[in-house]
């Protein structure tokens, strides 16, 4: 007798332990399997996740063909959700709602009537609101359903029956794309034009071992519903049809018109696929208010049905090419669309195919489906011409068959052996309507019999030979290619293939318009621009107890660095600073230099100078200016420096210079060869001169023969020949002897 605390089927069920990861591990690979297989990836076959294929069969069912009358959407959500999708009804009427966007699906599989959203990026009107019905391209999908072209299997309550796949005499998969991002992997597939996969597939047909070179001649590149222009070179398409993976670069479509007297706006009349319209026009709006495109003056939308975006730029003799290049570089009016052709093979085996191996599954797909539906066709005629065997019998011996059925209580099993019949045949006769006893004509029943005779000699032709069969699917394909291809309604290609222009997107200082300013920083770090070349020894206002500490002419295309205490250089475009008739805005507001840290100098870059760069220690080096330009806020190290010894020093150096002059806090001077410094983008840098007390003071480039000169009190100067120069003349990281008598108080040349 069992224990009545022991685990037992009667009270609970047994209990087996184990180890959580295993668990999991076992739970989470059941959920992987299913969201590949059931949810992410489409089937090679029809091109249609479990989704999709469920919508377009329970539309079937309700007789929502392309002839019919429209239906609510919700009518269509709740058949498919309560009989064949156990998710949530959202996920079904969003896919309900992609299936009928033309500007989604290249060919689109429903016709919704209503608010199903739009290229802007406005959602669709709720399933209540919006009606549909299967469009012929569904029709084209669904065909064959009714003759035992696929397998069916139970839905998810066993109380109804679903497709597998679908017939699809169109091959939905490449000409209307797919994504989907399962566990672990993900697919992205293109739209197609379905007139050039037809001419690829009937090529296949012919040459089943055709290469990717050949094909591509068929199918040169993916056809996207809202046109564009593809610009991705032919080698690189050649390689991701041939892989299955790779990516498409798509440009909006533009034009030029002129308005007269030098001006002109230009016209984007086709957007990129997937890209929301009125996103895109709020990004080039904020790219015009931010000034991170000068040379764009508006963009306005002026759509109705067909796309108008109009650009204006800020000057007629503007470049149209080159501001597109500019808004294709900064925008998605340029973008790129990857393929990765990972699908379900006919065994429900993810893989990622090549464009050939896709065209041939198809082929292959459509070769089951006809042999499926010729033995079933066959099954038919044969039951058909069983029925006509016994009417025939029927009529050569009428009078004998009615005296039966009218005396005999079981005429059933007399007539099967008087007659030799079949049972089929027997209870067809019984089953007639005396009328139709009566109407029984030889000819025609033979007539009809000869028909489906010669029609099974056909089918059984086409089952056992290869080459007919080949010639029947080239023939749907050619029906396929006459409903769809490019001289059917929408059927020409809409995206057109083109090579990358050779113009270059224009600098942002080509953008910039060239205009004087005087740059004014001030002691506390409050930066601004006057416009014009202000005179320097001129009145400037600056906030109560501040004052001023740069001040320099520059223009606005420059670039400004602002060399800091913590050896870092700091980038500040001269576009971008505050106006002048402000007192302007903190410059740790433009860049994130920390609050401990201070400015050492602030200068307008000159392209192609170099400078010295020193710490306070009397360390440094010979460095491009051109290094020190930063493209963050963040700025870029250039002197490693200690805590103790913070950078203290920048000097250019000018054309000529061969000698480096030092002075220290101690009132030593040094005089030494430049050639003597290393040049360096980055690094802590050699001693320039030696100090018992104090630190490096000043220092400064200059030509010896020129000799050594600096400014007194009074405006006067104080010159020293090369020939009493050559008494501070030493090697690099000596002491240096005592500055000459004269030399500033603060040891500063300036």
């Amino acid at each position: 007798m069992a224990n009545d605390d022991e685990p037992t089927p009667e009270n609970g069920g047994l209990i087996e332990e184990e180890a959580l990861t295993r668990a999991l591990g076992r739970r989470y690979l059941t959920y992987a399997l299913s969201t590949i297989m059931h949810r992410a990836l489409p089937d090679v076959r029809d091109g249609l996740k479990p989704v999709h294929r469920r919508i377009l069969f329970a539309m079937r069912l309700l007789k929502m063909d392309p002839n019919a009358p429209f239906k609510k959407s919700a009518r269509v959500v709740g058949d498919v959700v309560g009989k064949y999708h156990p998710h949530g009804e959202q996920s079904v009427y969003d896919a309900l709602v992609r299936m009928a966007q033309d500007f989604s699906a290249r060919y689109p599989l429903i016709d919704g009537q209503g608010n199903f959203g739009n290229i802007d990026g406005d959602n669709p009107a709720a399933m209540r609101y919006t009606e549909c019905r299967l469009t012929n391209t569904s029709a084209s999908i669904l065909m064959g359903l009714d003759d035992d072209a696929v397998d069916f299997r139970p839905n998810y309550d066993g109380q109804e029956e679903e497709p597998d796949v679908l017939p699809s005499a169109f091959p939905n998969l490449l000409a209307n794309g797919a994504n989907g991002i399962a566990v672990g992997m993900a697919t992205s597939i293109p739209p197609h034009n379905a007139g050039e996969l037809c001419d690829a597939l009937l090529h296949l047909l012919k040459a089943p071992n055709a290469g990717i070179e050949k094909l591509t001649e068929f199918v040169p590149a993916p056809d996207f519903p809202t046109g564009g222009i593809l610009i991705e070179p032919a080698a690189s398409i050649l390689d991701a049809y041939k892989t299955g993976r790779g990516g498409f670069r798509l440009r909006a479509k533009w034009h030029r018109e002129d308005l007269g007297r030098g001006k002109y706006e230009i016209i984007v009349t086709e957007m990129p696929y997937q890209v929301q319209k009125s996103k895109l026009v709020e990004r080039i709006a904020s790219l015009v208010t931010e000034k991170r495109l000068p040379i764009l003056a508006d963009v306005r939308d002026e759509s109705a049905e067909d796309i108008r975006l109009v650009l204006e730029p800020r000057s007629g003799n503007i470049d149209d090419a080159a501001l597109m290049e500019a808004l294709f570089k900064q925008t998605d009016l340029e973008v790129r669309i990857p393929l990765n052709l990972n699908v379900l093979d006919s065994k429900r085996t993810p893989r990622v195919m090549s464009l050939g191996e896709a065209l041939q599954a198809f082929l292959d797909h459509r070769r089951e489906v006809l042999l499926r539906r010729s033995r079933h066709r066959i099954s038919k005629i044969d039951t058909r011409m069983e029925v006509l065997d016994g009417y025939i019998v029927a009529y050569l011996n009428l009078d004998r068959v009615i005296e039966i059925i009218r005396e005999e209580d079981e005429p059933k099993p007399i007539m099967m052996a008087e007659f030799n019949l079949t049972d089929g045949q027997a209870e067809a006769i019984l089953n007639m309507r005396l009328r139709s006893l009566r109407k029984l004509e030889e000819m025609e029943l033979r007539t009809e019999r000869d028909k489906l005779a010669a029609e099974r000699a056909e089918l059984d032709t086409l089952v056992g030979d290869e080459g007919a069969q080949s010639k029947a699917i080239a023939a749907e394909i050619r029906e396929t290619r006459k409903k769809f291809g490019v001289d059917s309604p929408g059927g020409a290609r809409r995206t057109e293939i083109a090579d990358a222009p050779k113009v270059d997107a224009p600098s942002m200082e080509a953008m910039i318009d060239k205009e004087p300013i005087t740059v004014i920083c001030s002691e506390n770090g409050w930066i601004r621009a006057m416009k014009g070349h202000v005179a320097l020894d001129s009145e400037i206002k600056y906030k109560d107890g501040d004052g001023p500490r740069f001040l320099f002419h520059a223009q606005t295309t420059d670039k400004l660095l602002l060399f800091a205490t913590n050896g870092r250089f700091y980038t500040l475009g001269a576009d971008k600073l505050p106006g002048g008739r402000s007192m302007g805005e903190p410059v740790r507001l433009m860049i994130d230099l920390p609050n401990e840290e201070g400015m050492v100098t602030l200068f307008a870059h000159q392209p192609g100078a170099k400078a010295i760069v020193a710490s306070k220690s009397g360390r440094g080096f010979v460095m491009p200016e051109a290094d020190a330009l930063a493209q963050t806020r963040t700025g870029k190290q250039v002197l490693n420096v200690d805590p103790l010894a913070p950078a203290a020093l920048f000097y250019r150096i000018e054309e000529g210079d061969d000698s480096v002059a030092c002075a220290g806090d101690n009132r030593k001077l040094l005089v030494f060869p430049l050639a003597d410094l290393p040049e360096m983008s980055r690094g802590k840098g050699v001693l320039l001169q030696r100090y018992k007390d104090g630190g490096l003071a000043d220092l400064r480039s200059l030509k010896f023969a020129d000799g050594l000169s600096w400014e007194m009190g009074g405006g006067k100067t104080r010159y020293v020949p090369e020939a009493e120069l050559a008494e501070w003349q030493g090697k690099r990281a000596s002491a240096g002897r005592m500055a000459p008598r004269g030399f500033p108080r603060d040891n500063r040349f300036i």
